[in-house]
């Protein structure tokens, strides 16, 4: 006989693949994967911080000229770059101390990236908790992008001909996503209801949204200073955007109703992106977006390591695992959307869940 469920007096069959995860976790943590790296994330916010000031070295050098457009674009960069610290810190992954992460994530987030660290993390839990999962993940709510079939068919009808072809819109929309958040911290902060540290946030992000425009404008011509704005905007926009699209969009979509475990959900609503160390650096270690999403406070440096072990588990436990180029996820996602948005984008309900759920 099997061990019995005391609310319904139903034998309870063993989850293999839940038990698979557990060891996987065992696993991770027996070879130091989950131990932190204070000492590669001081070194790599020291060469940020140190290219940050020679950006605006150069700002000051330049002058009023339109090679300042150069130095918006590397501004632009070095924003999402300390966007990824921001996103790694608030995970844990920097400092064994949580207040030290915190802090950290606040301080670079708001003052050198221009977002809200409360508003991130409340929205970011959020979409780690419930990836691709309809009407629990933020990233895919309705929205300028319809990212699945029933928030399409909700458009009104005289959207329909963009709504068929807004997958070809991805990319022209994405230099707007950094003010699109931009003013979403402050709509979060100054909401109603309880934000932690409400007063010290907006404090640091209207010093860091009102400096660079003041800047601009005193010292340079006002076609030129507007241009120099608009293009840091569109840079880091574009940069971050087309950073976190490959991770999700394209995956499987799940019904709020899933029953799916967390191994398979994260697997499956999960994609890696080829290209070793450089893309490491160059996504922030969002490359490798399965290991994350099984481990958010694995640092950077030891997501390549757990890839193995993690391909290794999804093969032994029959999940897909899906890993493929940077320009072939932009391939997908947009034939994906144009998908969705003629109603042929799929929802899945996971037979895994099915097959090993207790009855």
């Amino acid at each position: 006989m099997g061990l019995s469920n005391a609310a319904s007096g139903r034998p309870v069959r063993p989850n293999p693949v839940v038990n698979s995860y557990l060891a996987l976790q065992k696993e991770i943590r027996a070879r130091g994967l989950l131990e932190r790296r204070r000492g590669y994330y001081i070194t790599v916010f020291g060469v940020l911080l140190l290219a940050w000031a020679g950006a605006w070295t150069g700002f000051a050098f330049i002058g009023a000229s339109w090679f300042q457009l150069l130095i918006a674009a590397g501004l632009g960069v070095l924003m999402t770059q300390f966007g990824f610290l921001a996103h790694e810190a608030a995970h844990g992954q920097v400092f064994s101390s949580w207040p030290a992460n915190e802090w950290s994530a606040r301080i670079v987030g708001n003052g050198l990236t221009g977002i809200s660290y409360a508003m991130w993390q409340q929205k970011h839990s959020k979409h780690h908790s419930s990836p691709n999962v309809i009407d629990k993940d933020p990233d895919i709510k309705p929205g300028t992008i319809a990212f699945h079939d029933a928030a399409a068919a909700a458009r009104p009808q005289w959207l329909g001909f963009i709504t068929r072809h807004q997958g070809y819109l991805l990319f022209p929309v994405l230099p707007f996503l950094g003010l699109a958040l931009q003013v979403d911290s402050f709509r979060f902060l100054l909401r109603r209801g309880p934000v932690q540290r409400r007063g010290v946030e907006i404090a640091i992000l209207a010093a860091r949204v009102l400096t660079v425009p003041a800047l601009a404008f005193w010292l340079l011509p006002p076609g030129i200073a507007a241009a120099f704005i608009g293009v840091q905007q569109g840079v880091f926009g574009l940069y971050m955007g087309a950073t976190f699209a490959p991770n999700h969009k394209g995956m499987r979509v799940f019904q709020a109703s899933s029953k799916a475990d967390f191994l398979t959900r994260q697997v499956l609503a999960s994609r890696n992106i080829r290209g070793g160390r450089a893309m490491d650096l160059f996504m922030g270690g969002l490359n490798r977006q399965i290991e994350h999403h099984l481990f958010p406070s694995m640092p950077r440096p030891a997501l390549r390591h757990a890839e193995k072990l993690v391909r290794a588990q999804c093969a032994q436990s029959s999940i897909p695992y899906t890993a493929t180029s940077l320009v072939a996820s932009y391939g997908i996602i947009v034939r994906y959307l144009n998908a969705v948005g003629h109603g042929l984008g799929s929802v899945f309900e996971c037979p895994l869940a099915t097959q090993h759920r207790p009855s």
